[in-house]
């Protein structure tokens, strides 16, 4: 194995899957970074390995200025603390089943070599399947469920997508890091899946200079959403409790702010354009048997008391 690759612990799980999310262009919500740092503290979960940053990442390119740069802490001129680029392997059980959870540093540079050995990591900690976690913005309701897009490395995995309420994309362009690893995990046999959720943005500034625009930075409404798919397809036990406590604090949040700004800036007429967006908006929830039945039985139950 590569010295850039280090793991000293293998799952002992009879089946273990990863979730994977990087400090990333398509981090929107912090849906890749911030939900995989999330669940590690979550979890308690375990460090298993890394990937040493070298060769993947660049000090500094011109126009830049600090954007790439690691963080430097100094105190009375002696360096205190240095932030490097992490790539970390994290573990976590319950009974049979393992989640390895990935959070690292898009690549710079050689992405290539750093597919190879990341690819190289799930083949030798016996992951079934990855899960790669992304986020873009968009112009939609915040207080609806987001809407969760789907990119696959294997042909037979559209079919084992289709229950969980994913649209699949007919996008041309610039490649995320986790669609370039679905094309080279596809090359292995290996099943990725990277699951990315469109987050509210809203551009006010074509209308007034006053505001330039409105956006969620840790989106916990699209961590649950997502969360929710990947529970139910790794059959994991991981309580969602406080992700949906979380989401309708943000939901009441984002009610102040809409509102706030309708009061300061009639003009935007914020509540009226949040109206058409509700109103064109064609949700599409993620409703599994397990869940249906609970609904349907607890409704049931309603009625009879």
């Amino acid at each position: 194995m590569n010295d850039l690759l280090q793991l000293w612990q293998r799952p002992e799980t009879d089946e273990t899957y990863m979730l994977a999310g990087w400090r990333q262009w398509a981090d929107a919500g912090n849906t890749s970074s911030g939900l995989a740092h999330y669940l590690i503290e979550q979890t308690n979960a375990t460090r298993i390995g890394l990937l040493q940053p070298t060769h993947f990442y660049l000090f500094q390119a011109p126009g830049t200025h600090h954007f790439l740069r690691p963080d430097v802490t100094l105190e009375e001129g002696l360096v205190k603390s240095y932030q490097t680029h992490s790539n970390e392997f994290h573990y976590w059980h319950s009974e049979d089943k393992g989640l390895v959870i990935f959070l690292g540093d898009e690549p710079h540079l050689n992405v290539e070599l750093y597919a190879d050995l990341w690819l190289d990591a799930v083949e030798a900690l016996g992951i079934r399947r990855v899960v790669c976690l992304g986020g873009v913005f968009g112009a939609m309701p915040y207080n609806r469920d987001r809407e969760i897009h789907a990119i696959y490395s294997l042909p037979r995995l559209k079919t084992a997508l289709e229950p969980y309420a994913v649209k699949f994309s007919n996008y041309e362009g610039g490649s995320t890091i986790g669609a370039y690893l679905a094309y080279r995990a596809g090359q292995r046999g290996i099943e990725l899946v990277d699951l990315y959720a469109f987050v509210p943005a809203y551009d006010f500034s074509q209308v007034t200079n006053q505001v330039q625009g409105l956006r969620i930075d840790s989106d916990y409404q699209a961590w649950f959403d997502v969360l929710r798919r990947v529970n139910h397809m790794f059959e994991l036990n991981i309580s969602l409790a406080d992700l949906e406590v979380r989401s309708l604090e943000l939901a009441s949040s984002m009610d102040s702010q809409i509102e706030e700004l309708n009061r300061k800036y009639p003009k935007l007429k914020v509540r009226e354009f949040m109206q058409q967006l509700s109103d064109a908006f064609e949700e599409l929830p993620f409703m599994p048997l397990d869940d249906l039945w609970a609904t349907e039985l607890g409704d049931l139950l309603d009625n009879l008391n």
